[in-house]
């Protein structure tokens, strides 16, 4: 009998578990939601402005609950990465 988790990874190489990865998923999903990048799926732009809206808050809530607790190099990527969203978002809304 084969393990499933080893099923699925075999064969590719996944990054390590880390907070700057999971900032640059949700921040590349947001990104998708604004239209900026193209769906993976269809390969093209698909604009969700309430969908975007929640990911860029989501973010802002990681902020929030983990002020204090991270590097400066990842408090910064999260940072960045919250104001460069916001900032498309409104120009986004403006449209």
């Amino acid at each position: 009998m084969t393990d499933n988790k080893e099923e699925k990874t075999q064969g590719e190489q996944l990054p390590e578990a880390g907070f700057s990865e999971l900032v640059m998923m949700l921040a590349t999903g947001a990104w998708q939601q604004l239209g900026v990048m193209p769906n993976p799926i269809t390969q093209k732009e698909e604009k969700n402005l309430e969908m975007a809206k929640h990911m860029i808050d989501l973010l802002a809530l990681m902020e929030e609950k983990t002020k204090g607790n991270l590097s400066e190099t990842e408090a910064k990527l999260l940072s960045e990465a919250l104001y460069n969203l916001r900032m498309a978002y409104i120009e986004a809304v403006k449209k």
